[in-house]
């Protein structure tokens, strides 16, 4: 916010009501945006001009009455643009029956760092390559190792900004390693301050059962994982604490590919996955040094690394929109069933160049979709509507599918 701030304003202006507690009177005594700005002058070395400064509310959960003035800004004092964010916002509004300006705000979904995005950062030259790409054929075998390598060294980091600058700018895995155990246990931490009393053991007891559950084969969520004779009724609540926190994403079983896929969940069958995958392989205690070794084999914990990565590429091309998952008995299942414009499209999710298996097949037996998509380590080539993808790729899958879809026209 501040980069965009110095960016595209003369002036901006940081107020941060965690650091600052004592600003929350200055919207606790008046809600005249005239004179909360008189007010708010005071407290910063720069000028607040109409249409020039960027003033900027952080913490912003911590102070309702400052939440509630966006609205009057809104309606009197629209020359003064504001942007606010806050922790857990959406947890923290619900615990607190926090009124929202609804209509006067536009709210922003923040994902961690993608891929895609970490990429234009490591190796200009390699994102430049993949990003021009005009159709789809084998990549360069250079790129192909470049994007192997790239991959692993963001399995390490994840998508949190300050382990990806740790990395990028070389302070050592142990850094790296420091950064993320801080934001899991600032995590912790946050599970006490927002979290109901009686839900605190379980949001903790969820959380840390993420790198059990999908280390098993079948990745389906099992209560009693979590905790022996867990019933779902008692865990509910901490589920969707976590979903609202941003801190897991719950995947639905669909009984078939129907449009839209909402209208086909199974809410009592479920895949859970971490925000990011860094915060999971740390949570799970799997060293950077098996991650970036290529012939490492830890089998099914890499294919939910794997997966998780594809899931976060698929949330930052769709907007948060949220895939669910296929099975066929218990001989087939497709990790992935994603909505595309007006298609359902099938994803397969291998961690290496090992593509053994049907469940791909069987799906396109029965459904027939216009597009499939396998990412594995393979290089990249389409097929008959299977686009094949080295698993790098998946934050370009809608370009892809794109290319994809005008070859076949043509």
């Amino acid at each position: 916010m501040e980069t965009f701030g110095r960016r595209y304003f003369d002036h901006c202006v940081k107020f941060d009501f965690d650091r600052q507690p004592e600003l929350k009177s200055v919207f606790q005594t008046s809600k005249s945006p005239d004179r909360i700005l008189k007010e708010l002058a005071l407290y910063c070395e720069k000028p607040i001009l109409p249409h020039r400064t960027l003033l900027l509310f952080d913490e912003i959960q911590e102070c309702e009455e400052a939440l509630n003035s966006l609205k009057y800004f809104y309606e009197d004092a629209p020359e003064y643009p504001i942007v606010a964010a806050g922790s857990l916002l959406g947890v923290a509004v619900r615990k607190r029956k926090m009124t929202v300006p609804v209509g006067k705000v536009k709210i922003l979904k923040l994902f961690p760092v993608s891929f895609k995005e970490f990429l234009q950062a490591s190796d200009p030259a390699t994102f430049r390559y993949v990003d021009s790409l005009k159709e789809i054929q084998n990549l360069p075998e250079i790129i192909l190792n470049k994007l192997g390598s790239e991959y692993r060294r963001f399995q390490v980091s994840g998508g949190m900004p300050e382990s990806v600058v740790a990395l990028l700018d070389n302070k050592g895995i142990e850094t790296v390693e420091s950064t993320l155990q801080d934001i899991l246990d600032l995590y912790e931490m946050d599970f006490a301050k927002y979290a109901e009393a009686r839900d605190i053991p379980r949001i903790h007891a969820i959380w840390h059962s993420l790198p059990s559950q999908l280390s098993k084969e079948n990745r389906k969520f099992i209560y009693r994982i979590v905790r022996n004779g867990a019933r779902s009724k008692d865990y509910e609540d901490a589920l969707m604490w976590l979903e609202e926190a941003g801190m897991i994403y719950r995947i639905y079983h669909i009984s078939k590919p129907g449009m839209p896929l909402s209208a086909y969940q199974e809410t009592d069958a479920f895949k859970v996955y971490a925000c990011d995958c860094g915060l999971l392989r740390r949570l799970a205690r799997l060293p950077a040094s098996v991650v970036t070794d290529p012939t490492a084999n830890y089998t099914e914990f890499k294919g939910a690394m794997a997966e998780n990565i594809v899931l976060q590429s698929i949330l930052s091309l769709s907007d948060g929109q949220i895939p669910c998952y296929w099975t066929s008995g218990a001989t087939a299942e497709v990790e992935f069933v994603w909505q595309w414009k007006e298609e359902i499209v099938p994803i397969e999710v291998k961690a290496e160049k090992n593509i053994s298996g049907n469940s791909l097949s069987e799906y396109n037996k029965k459904y027939k979709p216009e597009h499939r998509i396998r990412f594995s380590m393979r290089n990249l080539q389409s097929n008959h509507g299977l686009l094949s993808c080295p698993a790098p790729l998946a934050g370009w899958m809608d370009k892809l599918l794109r290319l994809t879809e005008r070859a076949t026209q043509a």
